[in-house]
């Protein structure tokens, strides 16, 4: 039996983690922490986890912790990872980081991006990026991953065989993203509120999201070449899911139905993902509380561009979902392992 231990436990992330890992027949949760919910037990937060009714939260302390688990989910916020995945890995645990504090593997562009230096230079090198469709052996032989952002899944998964046989110009990527609120987190923000989401939609951090440099740092590795995006994240008044949209010019000619089985064939043994049908595309509600991510296309011959739609759940796919992918690829788990069918919120 694995024992892991979820810091940062009372968010939607660690919620879910909590969820979906009550399902694992290899994993027992033996340690969740929160700084503001220390002392209440996980179902106080979370009424419908009634199976850990007696696990009770408790503060981040390292060196109590280290003896309790094997594996560490890190579901702290960004820049409040870097030590407790330094320690946790130097004292020879397995870490999933799900915070951005490993993903970027130049420590000046993490720096530029999240306006904190990073401390733990040595570690970061030693971080697998972990998207399983990209990474799948290192991730098998990591001892510690970083976990992808939400909005950087979606876009790589979805440019990845585009990019991988060289059919679009790298030059024109243009990605939309629209996001429902639980990305946000679950924290109380004026903006984030009902009456200010309902109704409305809108774009936000504009040419400076920090996910930016994410993507383009996957996007230039698959083409082996410097790649930059136009990146626009929107806000949606729902509850959850990710739908991307990515435009760019194709290199050559080429149809739909070229393109549409050349990705039935990059991603025909992928468990968790769907290429649909010639003119079908995602909607997010089909992918809610599933680590899947579906993918339409189509080429506009008109324009010369290959369009490209992938939809997934924020907090499944783009979070927790895909740590517990990682999880059971480093354990030699079978991957699908408590993610073949998940139950939503009541």
């Amino acid at each position: 039996m694995l024992h892991v231990a979820i810091c940062g436990g009372s968010g939607y992330t660690g919620g879910e983690l909590i969820r979906l890992l009550s399902n694992h027949p290899f994993v027992k949760i033996t340690a969740v922490t929160s700084e503001k919910s220390a002392g209440k037990v996980v179902s106080d937060l979370f009424p419908h986890l009634t199976n850990y009714s007696d696990l009770t939260y408790e503060p981040l302390d390292k060196k109590d912790l280290l003896p309790k688990a094997d594996l560490f989910f890190m579901a702290l916020p960004h820049a409040e990872s870097q030590e407790a995945v330094d320690f946790f890995f130097r004292h020879g645990k397995k870490v999933i980081d799900l915070s951005a504090d490993y993903r970027l593997k130049t420590p000046t562009v993490y720096e530029e991006w999240y306006s904190t230096p990073h401390r733990f230079r040595s570690t970061l090198k030693k971080a697998v990026y972990g998207l399983p469709e990209l990474y799948r052996k290192k991730i098998a032989k990591a001892s510690l991953v970083a976990n992808p952002g939400c909005y950087p899944t979606g876009a790589i998964l979805g440019l990845y065989p585009a990019l991988k046989h060289k059919l679009i110009a790298t030059d024109s990527i243009i990605i939309d993203s629209v996001s429902g609120t639980t990305g946000a987190g679950r924290k109380a923000d004026m903006a984030f509120s009902y009456c200010e989401v309902n109704e409305g939609f809108k774009a936000y951090s504009v040419g400076t999201h920090r996910h930016t440099p994410e993507i383009e740092q996957e996007l230039s590795a698959i083409n082996n070449k410097n790649i930059k995006v136009d990146f626009t994240p929107h806000l949606a008044p729902y509850d959850r899911g990710i739908l991307t949209t990515a435009y760019a010019k194709m290199k050559s000619n080429a149809d739909t139905k070229k393109v549409f089985a050349l990705y039935k064939k990059a991603y025909a043994n992928e468990p968790f993902i769907r290429v649909l049908g010639e003119g079908r595309f995602p909607n997010v509600k089909n992918v809610r509380g599933t680590n899947l991510c579906d993918i339409g296309l189509t080429v506009n011959q008109r324009t010369g561009t290959l369009i490209i739609v992938t939809a997934i759940d924020n907090l499944i796919k783009g979070a927790s979902g895909q740590a517990v992918h990682n999880m059971n690829i480093m354990m030699g788990f079978k991957e699908i392992t408590a993610l073949e069918t998940i139950a939503l919120f009541p």
